[in-house]
């Protein structure tokens, strides 16, 4: 397969410098995220965007493609943020991952009960598209992540690195699980942080594990 640049605004499902196209990802979302996403029309989603649902359908065919968009966009957005956590300075794999995961949990804060089942139910294939680039973006990151720990001392140098990384992605998919996880129940940011440290504990070598505990006293943090 021939490589293929992707750009911002592939990613986002806007065209490059369409701003309004954007303020209508970036405000859509908010109203899915808060309302959830069956219980919105697009009448709602005009009106609480202040434009007539004509100039609303002028950027986006129809609700599927605007929750398609929205997800895209989102996921473009949060990879932005994750990146930035990586790129710091002065940080080693446990503290990256840790970076990561507040992150990720601060993204997931807030999100509507129904959102994953709306998703799985009634855009399956936007729900599908998303998780697969999660996993893509999971498996790099943790790729990664468990060579640096290991070179660091941090990790077993016996890892078998895809073998957990692809363990690592299927602990991520359980999370959207709605039957096992209900969200009534289940917190996805409470969640996230049980994955990770069920994680590290399971990587780390005793250096790690010393680091780990210290790290998660003085956050405050049980681990």
């Amino acid at each position: 397969m021939a490589n293929e640049k992707i750009t911002a605004a592939d990613q986002a499902g806007a065209e490059p410098g369409d701003e309004r196209l954007h303020r209508i990802l970036d405000e859509s979302a908010r109203i899915f995220w808060k309302l959830g996403i069956k219980s919105v029309t697009m009448d709602d989603v005009a009106t609480r965007l202040g434009i007539s649902k004509k100039t609303l359908y002028q950027h986006v065919t129809d609700k599927n493609d605007l929750v398609d968009r929205v997800l895209k966009h989102l996921s473009f957005c949060y990879k932005c943020d994750i990146d930035a956590v990586r790129a710091r300075d002065k940080q080693n794999a446990i503290d990256e991952l840790y970076a990561i995961t507040t992150t990720v949990a601060g993204q997931l804060q807030g999100i509507h009960p129904s959102i994953h089942f709306d998703l799985e139910k009634y855009h399956p294939e936007a729900f599908r598209n998303m998780l697969a680039n999660k996993r893509r973006e999971i498996f790099e990151c943790n790729t990664q992540n468990m060579a640096r720990g290991i070179k660091e001392g941090l990790y077993r140098e016996d890892l078998n690195i895809p073998m957990i990384a692809t363990i690592y992605i299927a602990r991520f998919d359980m999370v959207f699980d709605g039957a096992l996880f209900p969200p009534d129940r289940f917190s996805m940011a409470d969640l996230h942080w049980e994955i990770f440290r069920y994680h590290v504990r399971g990587i780390a070598s005793k250096k790690g594990l010393d680091y780990l505990e210290k790290k998660m006293t003085k956050e405050r943090v049980h681990a």
